[in-house]
């Protein structure tokens, strides 16, 4: 592990401090970690080095559109293999919200989204992509009898 100094002025830091408590940090090294992941991580989405994510697109459509929801529900089974889960729910007579859980390949997730964004009678779509390491190369079975914990 590496030490940094900085410095800033006392206004900044100040609001560094404020930020810091009502997000509830401990500690401004752990702060400062979660703001330079958050920084390098939309930067490899929008530079395109991000080669894998998870995602959570939501989107708000018409219920009467003519076959919007078997448009869509198609669009999910076209993508199967980066679609983990979807949460459904009416907000009123007219109009429904879907909430899709998708991981794989960051071209290919963003691309699905954009298509699903792009249906007529969707009218609300935002994808929230969250980069991560490509999964590890080892055999299913030498993964699944690693040890494995959370912290």
């Amino acid at each position: 592990m590496q030490r940094l100094t900085i410095s800033l002025d006392d206004e900044l830091a100040s609001a560094f401090e404020e930020l810091m408590q009502r997000k509830g940090y401990a500690n401004r090294s752990e702060a400062v970690r979660d703001l330079l992941r958050r920084e390098l991580g939309e930067s490899s989405v929008a530079n395109g080095t991000a080669k894998q994510c998870v995602a959570v697109l939501s989107y708000v459509y018409d219920h009467h559109e003519r076959r919007l929801a078997e448009r869509l529900t198609d669009l999910q089974h076209d993508h199967h293999d980066m679609t983990m889960s979807t949460m459904h729910a009416h907000l009123d007579h007219e109009t429904c919200i879907e909430t899709v859980f998708l991981k794989g390949q960051t071209t290919k997730i963003v691309a699905f989204a954009e298509a699903i964004k792009a249906e007529t009678g969707v009218r609300h779509g935002n994808i929230h992509v969250v980069p991560v390491e490509a999964p590890a190369t080892r055999s299913y079975v030498a993964r699944k009898n690693a040890a494995h914990t959370h912290r």
